[in-house]
């Protein structure tokens, strides 16, 4: 009796709160008192009248089962509100505010046919096509390497992870210095000798676009050496010495073997890294603000130009609505294997 749950979020993730550990445990994270909510025992006993509060904190499954009841409602319906409330002005005429008006698809046939919108779609298929393939060969031959049990493995991913732990714009922001002309790699080898060095891609329309490429992978790759670590060493070592005993080349054993027993993270790898692609923003703002003139512009930044800059509230709703058919066409396919996966082992 007498005892309180909280629930705080931040980021995104939800930690669970007896009363007297949540204002020392959002001190240092610096939550909002708004994004705290609380939970007495009689709200508790009203949801749950044959659980205790104790049993609540120190039971996984019932505290599952009570937020799922509680809070995943709440949660849904508010994510589904704003989508489709972002949907109904795509389908507005809607400027600097919302209006209140139906124009069908018009909005969606403008953001087709604009010149802007389709360079920015080129630049996230030449970046995703690249970004995509590059970070996973490097990542899973990263990985292949700490799997060889070599000295200072904790050290070599410690690092090769690290670059994953920095935000989007610190990223860009040190590559932004690295390839500057004037005072990066450049510079750098001139100083050297090599007076006739040139790598200025950044500064270059054609080729700007493969910087960000550079700084994606750079980030990217430590995740997926971690995830494809963590299925190389799930693999059975009796394949590995049936392969020694029958003579396979260890080439042969990863293609023919290895790879195929880890399609499920291979899948969760693909699917991590596209939808990161869809919504790349905060690099390409730190490095090149969509530049040399619109460039290296990708939807997300089109998208937020129009919405804050240009205050074209409905055409800003229609890219973001493409945005969101294209996550969910690359993470349905997943959902929906993982869903018949998990029906086929409960039979």
């Amino acid at each position: 009796g007498g005892g309180r749950l909280q629930l705080a979020w931040s980021d995104g993730h939800a930690t669970i709160f007896a009363a007297a550990d949540l204002a020392d445990a959002l001190r240092p994270v610096g939550i909002l008192a708004s994004a705290v909510t609380t939970w007495d025992d009689a709200e508790i006993s009203a949801d749950f009248p044959q659980v205790p509060f104790a049993a609540l904190m120190n039971d996984d499954a019932t505290l599952e089962a009570y937020l799922d009841a509680k809070v995943g409602p709440q949660l849904a319906s508010g994510y589904v509100g704003t989508v489709l409330w972002t949907l109904r002005t795509s389908l507005s005429s809607s400027r600097t505010f919302p209006k209140d008006d139906f124009v069908g698809l018009q909005q969606f046939e403008r953001l087709l046919e604009n010149d802007r919108w389709q360079h920015a779609i080129h630049n996230l298929a030449v970046y995703g096509v690249l970004y995509i393939a590059a970070a996973m060969l490097i990542g899973f031959l990263l990985a292949v390497f700490i799997d060889q049990k070599v000295r200072g493995e904790g050290v070599l991913r410690t690092a090769f992870l690290y670059p994953y732990a920095m935000s989007f714009v610190a990223t860009g922001l040190v590559w932004q210095w690295l390839l500057n002309p004037e005072s990066g790699l450049q510079n750098a080898v001139r100083q050297l000798g090599w007076s006739d060095f040139t790598f200025d891609w950044i500064v270059d329309q054609d080729m700007v676009i493969y910087t960000v490429v550079i700084a994606g992978i750079w980030q990217g790759a430590g995740l997926v050496m971690a995830l494809m670590l963590a299925g190389l060493r799930g693999i059975d070592e009796e394949i590995w010495k049936a392969a020694r005993l029958d003579g396979i080349p260890t080439w042969r054993v990863y293609l023919s073997v290895v790879l195929p027993m880890m399609t499920p993270t291979l899948a969760t790898v693909f699917t991590l890294l596209a939808t990161g692609v869809v919504k790349v923003f905060d690099t390409v703002v730190a490095m090149t603000q969509g530049g040399p003139g619109t460039a290296s512009d990708v939807p997300a930044k089109f998208i937020m130009d129009h919405l804050f800059g240009r205050a074209n509230l409905a055409l800003a709703s229609a890219g973001a609505v493409m945005l969101l058919i294209t996550v969910l066409a690359l993470v349905a396919p997943l959902a929906y294997a993982r869903s018949r996966q998990k029906t086929q082992g409960g039979h």
